[in-house]
């Protein structure tokens, strides 16, 4: 097992990447919550019961698609990235498709295993690698630094130290507030553990902030360990397939055609951000490119796929994966950790409430601090690249969406570049990336 994940040749061992699998588990254990929350559209009153999911096997699905995503990555890709059902197309998926449009939720997963399907092919043909390797170095560090600083806001924002406000849209939060003031504290103690160089510091500052958070009152002590009763999946599993021979006919609309496309293309480059940052943080790439890339966008489509039948939104690679490797997992027996552990979840459920953002919140922040350094390998003298870079990093975080900083940096470049004569340094596939972004916002007006 050593020789198959290239233990020696990565420097790690069993240690390391079990708490660097763990830490990845414990940054991503939010999902398992706020997952069916969301899917079930729990926070809006009076809505059918027809429209909602139900929340105990969105609970499980959101375990199983988890782990297998995470399984297939680990022993096939061998990459220390977990996969889950992704924040923000959870989002789409409820509140755009399900509660504004009034798709039913059984045709939205139809959605998405038809997305998932999509992905599959274009990776067995080999057009997703293409497209991450034709990118350029410069961006991909833009790609890596920007997600730095999107998880960072995350982290501020979960431990309410950044808060809305109508007159500047973000202001210091209320730092009297016993939550916030738990997650100033884990800062800190990371802080403290990683400056010391710690090894699994993160992991460590996560388990300390939850017990300090107990004993003070400020989070519940959990009220069971093992639920060997875990709730039933037969409401969700298969529904995707339902229309297809229940109601073919309303499958075949704009309006779901536009949906699939949304979760096709954010689930594409929120991916491709996340691997070539992850993979960048943990000195895998080589020259550049992305060893096993086509494995690894294999193992995304098909946890998207199984996810659908499961019955949740679509499943993508996780950028916390990130304090994992932060924590000192390299391979893919890291992931083959977290996607155990998902699959313990089931049972576990109730020990897993101590994991508020609170506890989480300080471990996003270190990792952002961490990915940021991929600004030193951008050559800032060259106008050209400064200006594409720069907005790919700030869009990420002042627009909330990895895709879209993607795309602002992605338009800009053959820009920046036809006009200083280097078209031809150009590779074809970002002029035609450069309509395709175009066209995505026009299209989103």
């Amino acid at each position: 097992m050593k020789k198959y994940f290239q233990f020696e040749e990565l420097n790690t061992n069993y240690k390391r990447e079990f708490i660097g699998g763990l830490t990845t588990f414990l940054a991503m254990a939010y999902i398992l919550v706020v997952n069916p929350l969301t899917l079930t559209l729990a926070d809006v009153e009076g809505l059918p019961d027809a429209m909602r999911m139900d929340y105990g096997a969105v609970f499980v699905a959101t375990a199983l698609a988890a782990a297998i995503g995470s399984l297939v990555m680990g022993l096939l890709a061998r990459y220390p990235i977990a996969l889950a059902p992704g924040m923000g197309l959870n989002a789409f998926f409820a509140y755009s498709v399900i509660l504004t449009q009034e798709i039913p939720w059984q045709t939205a997963l139809t959605g998405v295993l038809f997305s998932g399907l999509i992905f599959m092919v274009l990776t067995v043909t080999g057009v997703r690698e293409r497209i991450i390797n034709a990118i350029p170095n410069e961006l991909k560090f833009a790609v890596g630094a920007g997600i730095g600083l999107f998880i960072t806001f995350v982290g501020f924002q979960n431990a309410g130290i950044i808060v809305g406000n109508d007159a500047t849209l973000v202001a210091l939060g209320d730092l009297t507030n016993g939550n916030t003031l738990l997650a100033v504290f884990g800062i800190i103690i990371t802080v403290i553990l990683m400056t010391r160089k710690i090894k699994g510091g993160i992991f460590f500052g996560i388990v300390i902030t939850a017990i300090v958070g107990m004993v003070v009152g400020l989070i519940d002590r959990p009220s069971g360990v093992i639920d060997t009763t875990p709730p039933s999946l037969a409401p969700t599993f298969g529904a995707a397939l339902e229309p297809i021979f229940s109601s073919p006919g309303d499958l075949f609309t704009i309006q779901l055609l536009v949906v699939v496309l949304t979760f096709l293309f954010v689930d594409f480059f929120d991916t491709a951000g996340t691997l070539v940052a992850v993979t960048n943080q943990a000195g895998l790439m080589k020259d550049g490119k992305l060893p096993r890339a086509n494995r690894a966008l294999f193992a995304d489509s098909t946890a998207t796929v199984f996810g659908a039948v499961l019955g949740t939104s679509t499943t993508t690679s996780y950028i916390e994966s990130s304090s994992g490797v932060a924590a000192g997992a390299r391979t893919g027996f890291a992931s083959v950790v977290t996607a155990v552990l998902f699959l313990l979840s089931i049972f576990f459920f109730p020990l897993l409430e101590v994991i508020t953002s609170a506890v989480t919140a300080p471990a996003l922040i270190i990792v952002g601090v961490l990915m940021v350094s991929a600004l030193s390998k951008i050559d800032w003298t060259r106008f050209e690249i400064a200006v594409p870079a720069f907005l790919t990093i700030i869009a990420m975080p002042l627009t909330y969406s990895i895709a879209t900083g993607i795309a602002i940096g992605f338009i800009f470049y053959p820009i920046t570049m036809l006009v200083t004569g280097k078209g031809k340094q150009i590779h074809p596939v970002m002029y035609a990336l450069f309509v395709i972004f175009v066209l995505y916002f026009i299209f989103l007006s």
